[in-house]
């Protein structure tokens, strides 16, 4: 039996499971049982807390997508991951330091229960995001769109639309995602600037489809648009599951905003092919 808590951020929805003794080993078939919402919870993502491996860092931070991949970056579940270590009596600290595949995040838990995630260094390298070019730029030709393409822990590629709610973006993300210049996929963001200080925006997610939100696409959009000269470095995000706030400074990206419980329960895993 698997003890877990449902937990949503601006929409984009997870299931938190405690594994800081190890004993919890998901199969990825298992993980999209779990994720069909339907016949299973339901979530974009899983996260795990699992015991750090250096003495400097509090947790490690674990995430899988709903096609049971794991991925290395998740802004709206780190907020929600560090909600629940306070919730859970794992930690008393405001300010909490975890581990992912992609290097470690600062979490900070403001007096109003929303969460500031300090998500890093932006990476332009196209053999580090992964993707394939001849060389690096600020913009390519891709699919008969101009793109911008950095990592934020996953591989983001970041579209600028008149219109985001006209196009057909499902379509354009789509061929993207299945083309050979994203050997791991690619998470694709739709961008309508409304301000200096405000954007609207769609990201359809590889692995899950078009959520809610998506804090690190957030964070992937602003930057994209302060490097074309279009955005300031603190920017409104507006996503359908509610705000976001992004904030650009000296090659560092913080993402604010909240965290809600749903509510707590317990699975019995049975795979099909054990």
């Amino acid at each position: 039996m698997i003890y877990f808590t449902k937990m949503q951020g601006l929409g984009n929805d997870f299931i938190v499971i405690d594994n800081i003794e190890g004993d919890v080993s998901l199969s990825t078939e298992e993980i999209r049982q779990l994720s069909d919402r339907r016949f299973g919870i339901g979530f974009d993502q899983l996260l795990m807390v699992e015991s750090a491996s250096t003495k400097s860092v509090d947790f490690r931070y674990v995430i899988f997508n709903a096609d049971g991949s794991e991925v290395s970056q998740c802004g709206n579940g780190a907020r929600c991951f560090a909600l629940y270590l306070q919730k859970k009596d794992l930690t008393n600290k405001n300010t909490i330091t975890v581990e992912t595949n992609s290097g470690n995040l600062v979490l900070t838990i403001n007096q109003d229960k929303s969460v500031r995630v300090e998500m890093g260094e932006p990476n332009f390298v196209p053999s580090e995001i992964p993707f394939i070019t001849q060389s690096q730029a600020i913009e390519y030709s891709l699919e008969g769109q101009k793109v911008g393409v950095l990592s934020i822990g996953n591989p983001h590629a970041v579209i600028i639309l008149k219109d985001i709610d006209t196009e057909d973006i499902e379509d354009i993300a789509t061929r993207l995602q299945n083309s050979d210049y994203f050997p791991e996929s690619v998470n694709v963001g739709f961008m309508q600037i409304l301000a200096r200080n405000e954007i609207n925006l769609r990201v359809i997610e590889r692995g899950v489809g078009e959520t809610l939100a998506c804090g690190s696409g957030a964070c992937a959009a602003v930057i994209h648009g302060i490097q074309l000269g279009l955005l300031e470095d603190k920017v409104k995000v507006h996503l359908k599951g509610g705000d976001a706030l992004v904030e650009f400074y000296r090659d560092a990206v913080y993402l604010s905003g909240p965290g809600e419980f749903v509510y707590e329960g317990a699975v019995n895993v049975r795979s099909d092919t054990s």
